[in-house]
């Protein structure tokens, strides 16, 4: 048996396995997502929020379709259907390089970019609910302090308004907390900035490793789709194929 050609075809079954699981992935997504507008409708008013849903599903039954392409082109050694494959995972492997490319470039832009939305949306606090809720979350979330630390609050609106306190969302604990700058020990000091920025470049760094992986398994499934083509043209003596 030709180990190139059984590693290649292990490869491209592989890869048609990762198009299904990832199929199943967005079909799951979808499907939340119709469920949770269902559960809500009487709030939603433009039905059209339900396109990405819709979306979703339709690329989901796309990536199944790409996943069958795949493996029943490898198992009948079709050329059209390698070749089709081969097309696809090209495809996906420039977007994948386009995108590792442009994360990249934006993990150095995130430095310094933080702070003038920051201030601005602090500043609006106890204003529109949306910020407000938004940085009620963050504060609790990341356990943090206005934009550069505690004393940052000090320069919006809301401090001066409130008896020159801080949200309770900046308290370790709510029920003994009255969000007084003269007590520090019972806030969380630390700023959130620095700690949105951190996680912002952590969750970068993690998608451009998921994304350099992927892409090095499309790039092998490309070289596999060429061996067995160029195989099957002239095989080798003693070839079996896989499922045989």
């Amino acid at each position: 048996m030709d180990c190139g050609v059984v590693t290649s075809k292990t490869i491209l079954l592989f890869l048609s396995l990762v198009f299904w699981a990832a199929g199943a992935a967005l079909a799951y997504v979808g499907a939340y997502m119709i469920q949770s507008y269902d559960n809500f409708g009487s709030f939603i008013q433009d039905k059209h929020t339900l396109i990405p849903a819709a979306i979703i599903i339709g690329i989901s039954v796309v990536m199944f379709v790409f996943g069958l392409v795949g493996c029943c082109s490898t198992l009948r050694e079709s050329k059209f259907g390698l070749g089709f494959f081969f097309l696809i995972i090209m495809v996906i492997f420039a977007a994948e390089v386009a995108a590792l490319v442009f994360s990249f470039i934006y993990q150095g832009k995130i430095n310094g970019s933080l702070e003038r939305p920051m201030n601005d949306v602090f500043s609006r606090y106890g204003g529109p609910e949306a910020e407000t809720n938004a940085i009620n979350l963050l504060q609790t979330e990341l356990k943090c302090c206005g934009v550069h630390n505690y004393t940052s609050w000090s320069n919006t609106t809301w401090f001066s308004s409130h008896n020159n306190t801080v949200p309770t969302s900046c308290c370790k604990n709510a029920t003994q907390c009255t969000g007084r700058l003269d007590q520090p020990d019972l806030l969380n000091t630390d700023g959130c900035e620095p700690k949105l920025e951190r996680l912002l470049q952590d969750v970068l760094r993690y998608a451009m490793l998921v994304v350099f992986g992927f892409a090095i398994i499309k790039f092998f499934g490309m070289l596999s789709v060429c061996v067995i083509t160029c195989r099957t043209g002239s095989r080798r003596s003693g070839y079996q194929p896989l499922y045989a």
